[in-house]
């Protein structure tokens, strides 16, 4: 869901699927669809910062908090690498502590953490 037009994509080559989701906010469609693939890994967005939570829902985009809550639709037992993209650059750091800081300390599901990283220029991912 997004004010233009968005896209995810899945692609597969056998040993699981690279999922990309590009302007997500909530979205039970997509999780639905994600927890029916063998995941190996996830790219998805998350534009601004808590603090900037309420234009992160007007614009239809995640804020950690909301990344939080949403990571909750993934089924129990499934675990693949998360990489956070479409960051503003001046919020990037601000918004991977405030990842770090609801996957370490206060996971909303008992005993779930997540891998969750940075996607950074250049970095290259075979699957």
């Amino acid at each position: 869901m997004h004010t233009v037009p968005a896209a995810g994509f899945a692609v597969s080559a056998g040993r699981g699927c690279w999922v990309f989701s590009g302007d997500t906010e909530r979205n039970p469609a997509f999780w639905k669809r994600l927890n029916q693939l063998d995941v190996a890994m996830l790219v998805i967005e998350t534009a601004f910062s808590n603090r900037e939570s309420e234009l992160a829902r007007r614009s239809l985009h995640l804020s950690p908090q909301v990344l939080a809550s949403e990571l909750e639709n993934i089924k129990v037992a499934r675990s693949f690498p998360i990489y956070i993209t479409h960051t503003k650059p001046a919020e990037t750091e601000l918004i991977m502590a405030e990842i770090q800081r609801f996957d370490q300390s206060e996971p909303l599901r008992r005993h779930v953490s997540h891998d969750i990283h940075w996607l950074r220029a250049g970095q290259v991912f075979e699957i």
